[in-house]
């Protein structure tokens, strides 16, 4: 292995490890400084026509594209074999993972009309709506790879969930519209016509078949050989991204000083991330399965494919600022609940190994 290499496989690792910290950087410094974010998020290509609609080609959805693509690539062909046992559990998880947010979201509807200022109220539900409209996140297979999860199980909710997004992501997104006051059911509906099956195929699932592709057809040498800089590219990509997103919520969000939307919309968030985790969990103890597949049900409900929300927010909903900082929050949320998970987890396998069990 050369030092070039080396270097970048260790600058990889490093940002991984610490992916957490180096996420609220990207936020800290959108709020305080937005300029070149907001230049990502301008920067555009034109239009492109597929059928009856036109989709506009940005900096911001070539970055998303890059994402996915780098997902599928990631994908060892090894463990999709192992899928075909797992079906039960995949479609049980696929089935949690749009009823639990529904069904949290629609209990926060009506406490939240409760709340004094009912805007807010609004801002909160359009916002958890895209977070849970999303598919799973990519991370989540990193993260059952590092708790001992089942990562065949992984994989599947990850690309199942992708795959069937096109379908899937509208129809939650027009549920969830039904649960909104006149004025952002007409926002949701935009936000579920704009994400519609060819946004969601062209950006998401198209870059990941693509990705997949290249997995199949190239030598796993020099895959093997690459994976390192295509493992930089991703997190830089991902940063870039929450930062430029970032930038168009946050510095107003800090100006405002509107500390109690804040901590409502943190503590909303937070539950909502809290109960998928625990759904997870409770799926598992029903199929009784085993604590590999365990943990990757509850990274697999847990996690969601925020970039991909904030993206869509940010094209179709910049007049709604306030709508993105639920979206963020889980961003960050996700990946702390996550660390728990995997160090009690880890706990649990190092008495198993200590005990024999």
């Amino acid at each position: 292995m050369d030092s070039r290499n080396l270097t970048f496989r260790s600058l990889s690792q490093f940002i991984h490890h610490h992916l957490l910290w180096f996420l609220i950087g990207a936020y800290t410094l959108s709020a305080i400084w937005p300029t070149a974010g907001l230049w990502i998020r301008n920067v555009s290509f034109g239009d492109l026509r597929i059928v009856n609609e036109t989709l506009h080609i940005s900096l911001l959805l070539l970055l998303l594209a890059t994402l996915m693509f780098n997902a599928g690539l990631g994908v060892k062909t090894a463990h999709l074999r192992s899928l075909a046992k797992k079906t039960g559990v995949l479609f049980a998880g696929l089935t949690a993972n749009l009823i639990i947010p529904m069904a949290y979201i629609f209990l926060v509807t009506l406490i939240m009309r409760l709340w004094y200022e009912p805007e807010e109220a609004q801002h909160i539900l359009v916002g958890l709506a895209l977070v849970a409209a999303m598919p799973i996140a990519g991370a989540s297979t990193a993260w059952a790879q590092n708790s001992n999860g089942n990562l065949a199980l992984s994989l599947g909710l990850v690309l199942a969930s992708t795959l069937l997004s096109p379908a899937l992501t509208p129809v939650a997104l027009y549920t969830f519209g039904e649960m909104a006051t006149e004025e952002y059911e007409q926002v949701i509906h935009n936000l579920a016509a704009y994400g519609s099956g060819a946004f969601l195929g062209l950006w998401i699932v198209l870059p990941s078949l693509l990705g997949l592709a290249v997995r199949f057809v190239a030598p796993e040498a020099q895959l093997t050989a690459i994976m390192p800089f295509i493992k930089l590219i991703n997190a830089v990509v991902l940063l870039l991204l929450n930062y430029s997103n970032g930038s168009v919520s946050l510095p107003q969000a800090v100006a405002d000083r509107d500390y109690d939307f804040l901590a409502v919309t943190l503590a909303i968030t937070a539950g909502l991330c809290v109960t998928a985790f625990s759904s997870g969990y409770g799926l598992s103890r029903l199929f009784k399965v085993d604590g590999a597949e365990r943990v990757s049900l509850m990274y697999g409900l847990g996690m969601n494919n925020n970039g991909t929300g904030l993206v869509l927010a940010s094209l179709v909903l910049a007049s709604y600022p306030q709508v993105m900082v639920p979206i963020i929050f889980y961003n960050i949320i996700q990946h702390l609940v996550a660390g728990g998970v995997h160090t009690v987890m880890g706990r649990k396998f190092e008495e198993q190994k200590t005990t024999g069990s």
